[in-house]
């Protein structure tokens, strides 16, 4: 595995325009080598402006290019790539010039493989490794040192797992999958029973599914189904730290920041994203196209595209408290607002 990415060289601004698109505004045989902040790039950096309100780092930057979106095109004179979607377009230039270095193919001898289990010739499989019996590698795919592949797991083509991974029995990974250091695909699912006041074990028996072009941070954890399958689908993005419970279906696209917990049982649609801490109850369902701010906590299904958001505002703790106080007598205060309107439509109803 790499330890730190290639590099692609230098690149003149109508370079990259021929290989990304975009327009240049400003001299096009700008040279760059890398991408930069507009903070700290110096000539040799492209830099991208997103924010109007970040304006004054733009005027002051002594990046070599900025890439921009058209409304912001006159606010510097410096070379410039302008793109419908600047932030799209400089995440493309990032990979440009910081593209994977390769790892070399083939089977580390301090690695351990099943003699039933299929690997590639194009795999690369690191020192430590465990391969277990029944599982497939695909074409191109590189498992880190100290990963351990379930019997029966399947990995499609062209994925990295980074070290320390683990992949439970007969999960299936689909390909371009990245599963960054500490992940867990297919661990039980919390299903227990109570029996005469003690916990008993349900047995997990379903799998986990990952689509292609899935990305899972740093110990994330994906629980197998207790009788069908977890399936994160196509293109799915789950950053660090987050627990996604057994039986879950994730839609297509859904992108969700750090510390998400999504209990058993919910299913959650395409295209939506969760801020860092937000929680799903289990057994829920969540359309397509939903946003769910920061920590907040779904409680209920909800049924619309939409954003929706559950904060309770900080502040000092004195006047939280005594907010909060008043907050446990809603319902009562509502109660009182509800009787006093009675009784002014019953006196209106009497004067007229």
């Amino acid at each position: 595995m790499r330890a730190t990415p290639g590099r692609a060289g230098s690149l003149s601004l109508a370079g990259i325009v021929e290989k990304l698109g975009g327009r240049i505004s400003g001299d096009p045989s700008t040279v760059v080598s890398q991408v930069g902040s507009l903070e700290n790039a110096d000539g040799s950096r492209i830099a991208f402006f997103l924010n109007p309100r970040y304006k004054s780092k733009l005027e002051k930057t002594k990046a070599g290019a900025v890439v921009l979106g058209p409304e912001a095109e006159g606010f510097t004179s410096i070379p410039r790539i302008v793109a419908q979607n600047p932030y799209a377009y400089f995440a493309n230039l990032s990979r440009l010039f910081n593209p994977d270095s390769d790892c070399p193919p083939g089977i580390h001898p301090q690695a351990m493989v099943a003699a039933d289990a299929r690997v590639a010739a194009t795999a690369h499989v690191g020192a430590g490794a465990v391969i277990g019996s029944g599982a497939a590698i695909g074409e191109g795919t590189r498992i880190g040192s100290g990963c351990h592949i379930g019997d029966g797991a399947h990995i499609g083509d062209s994925g990295r797992l980074y070290p320390s991974v683990v992949v439970y029995p007969g999960c299936r990974i689909g390909s371009r999958v990245i599963l960054h250091s500490g992940v867990v695909i297919g661990a039980d699912g919390f299903g227990i029973a109570q029996d005469g006041g003690r916990w008993i074990k349900i047995p997990q028996i379903g799998r986990v599914i990952l689509g292609d072009d899935v990305e899972v941070g740093a110990n994330t954890t994906i629980d197998r189904g207790a009788i069908d399958d977890t399936v994160i689908e196509d293109g799915v993005k789950l950053d660090n730290q987050i627990q996604i419970g057994h039986n879950c279906h994730v839609g297509a696209h859904t992108a969700m920041a750090g510390c998400v917990a999504v209990a058993g049982s919910a299913r959650i649609g395409r295209h939506c994203t969760f801020g860092a801490g937000a929680i799903v109850l289990g057994h829920l369902s969540i359309a397509d196209n939903v946003h769910v701010s920061a920590a907040t906590v779904i409680s209920r299904s909800i049924g619309k595209p939409g954003t929706y958001t559950g904060m309770y505002p900080f502040d000092e703790n004195a006047s939280w408290a005594k907010n909060t106080a008043w907050a446990r007598h809603l319902s009562g205060l509502a109660d009182r607002v509800k009787a006093l309107e009675k009784r002014l439509a019953a006196k209106e109803s009497n004067d007229d």
